[in-house]
């Protein structure tokens, strides 16, 4: 096929033309009626072959020097539940076999880096049918969702953002004023309690905009700047749901800012600075992606024409790209909901709605950053800090003394006292845990009340006072350092 050079030709084909290409197979020719969305749709043929696809494919066959199948499964047709005896099959195609090679390789990393993976072998997380699409946080996986928020709530208080509460359920009369109920109700998961219809708000926005207007606001309070850590809900199909990528039940740095024209330059520099300074903590580069008006759109096309969205994707270590921060500013809603503020000059005006996200879903955010990390956390984020162990059993009271006054000054501390194990076993098991330091302590150490540190890439940093050892955990900690030097 590869040597044959055989061309492939995009089609535009109307129904019509489906019914003549597909008129001695049934199932094919319902199946691109199912795809067709508007007056034509777009077919390739390749040989005597000809199918549909969203493209663009290759020009021709020559291309496909080098094959990789991925998945083939049956395709089922709409509304029926039995196979069609169509077999859809997805594969790869390289130039040559080295490029082959190269991304077998980099999927078996992408593998390896899986934050479910990650997820199960450090129990951070896990997913149950009693509950689909929303994530069971353990204590692990619980203490980083909790550092990351105090990370991001730290910020607020130092850019000036309160933090509000709002409910998780409301009256569909909301979403049918904000428009949401229109456009998104497909999404929302609904709660009937007669005569009344509720929904699980998938978005803090319509909250915001009615705590604006709870009483009319001056031109001094501006900007009001209004975070929200609530938990939010959205009807993703099952087919979409994969780990903590897509879920149901999460929660975003959810922020909306309140401002007048004059203050709107001021407010989104600030936003992309707050972007920037987080972003730098974890080493992530990023770049801004201005978004158009989407397609349908919420109101007004001329309004959304004097909006702008700002996309940001950061790359991570593997040079993936992730959209997670997103700005974008509002001029619907205020009109929506009659949001107005009197100006210097006692004049009624209308405010302009900035909606910001940092992290973006914080469920999402974990997952890109373990397998940023492969599951190895630097110290500030880890769930395992520090794994004490104690050498000989006049060391133990010792060793427990240590963890009691790690935990105390609020680090993630454990001991490993089985006396059945070596001394090499509990360190190579600390490391395959990651912990980021394993304290060994002994009679001298337990004399001179100190603690001989390693790091879990193995390197000996030496015997070092208890004290000391904890006010190089303290900077860590603080400073949000990536290294592992103390």
């Amino acid at each position: 096929m590869a040597a044959g050079k055989i061309p492939v030709i995009k089609l535009e084909a109307t129904v019509q033309d489906l019914k003549e290409i597909f008129q001695d197979d049934a199932v094919r020719l319902r199946l691109a009626e199912e795809q067709m969305m508007g007056d034509t749709l777009s077919v390739y043929r390749c040989g005597d072959s000809v199918g549909v696809c969203s493209g663009v494919l290759l020009p021709h066959t020559g291309f496909l020097k080098a094959f990789k199948m991925l998945q083939v499964s049956p395709v089922t047709l709409s509304g029926s539940t039995e196979p069609s005896g169509i077999l859809r099959m997805i594969g790869v195609a390289f130039p040559g076999e080295s490029e082959r090679e190269e991304w077998e390789k980099e999927q078996e990393e992408a593998r390896t880096r899986d934050h479910r993976r990650i997820g199960k072998a450090q129990e951070l997380f896990f997913f149950h049918d009693v509950s689909p699409g929303s994530c069971f946080f353990m204590p692990k996986g619980a203490h980083i969702y909790n550092t990351l928020t105090d990370f991001i709530k730290s910020e607020y208080r130092r850019r000036g953002f309160s933090e509000v509460v709002t409910p998780t359920l409301y009256s569909t009369s909301l979403w049918e004023r904000s428009g949401h109920w229109e456009h998104y109700s497909e999404n929302m998961f609904t709660v009937t309690c007669e005569p009344h219809t509720f929904a699980l708000k998938p978005m803090n926005c319509p909250a915001h905009c009615l705590m604006f207007e709870q009483r009319v606001r001056s031109w001094r309070e501006l900007p009001i700047r209004w975070a929200d850590f609530g938990a939010l809900h959205r009807n993703e199909h099952s087919g979409a749901l994969g780990g903590l990528t897509r879920v149901r039940r999460f929660c975003q740095d959810d922020a909306h800012i309140f401002c007048t024209p004059e203050q709107l330059e001021e407010e989104i520099t600030a936003c992309l600075d707050f972007v920037r300074g987080v972003y730098r903590v974890f080493g992530f580069s990023f770049h801004c992606l201005l978004s158009t008006r989407p397609v349908p759109c919420l109101g007004e096309p001329a309004l959304w024409d004097a909006a702008e969205q700002i996309d940001i994707q950061i790359r991570d270590a593997l040079g993936r790209q992730h959209q997670c921060a997103t700005i974008q500013l509002d001029f619907q809603l205020p009109i929506r909901f009659s949001l107005q503020y009197t100006g210097a000059d006692g004049q009624m005006y209308r405010p302009i709605m900035i909606h910001r996200a940092v992290l973006g879903s914080l469920e999402r955010m974990i997952a890109i950053l373990a397998e940023n990390f492969r599951g190895k956390w630097p110290f500030w984020l880890s769930p395992a800090q520090v794994m004490v162990v104690p050498v000989g059993g006049g060391s133990e009271t010792y060793g427990q003394e240590v963890v009691c006054r790690l935990r105390e000054a609020g680090f993630m501390a454990d001991i490993d006292d089985d006396r059945g194990s070596t001394l090499n076993k509990k360190i190579r098991s600390a490391q395959l845990a990651q912990y980021n330091y394993i304290f060994v302590v002994g009679e001298k150490e337990c004399a001179s009340g100190t603690v001989s540190v390693r790091t879990r890439a193995g390197k000996q940093l030496g015997q070092k006072s208890l004290q000391e050892v904890m006010c190089s955990l303290t900077e860590l900690r603080q400073t949000r350092s990536n290294q592992e030097e103390l």
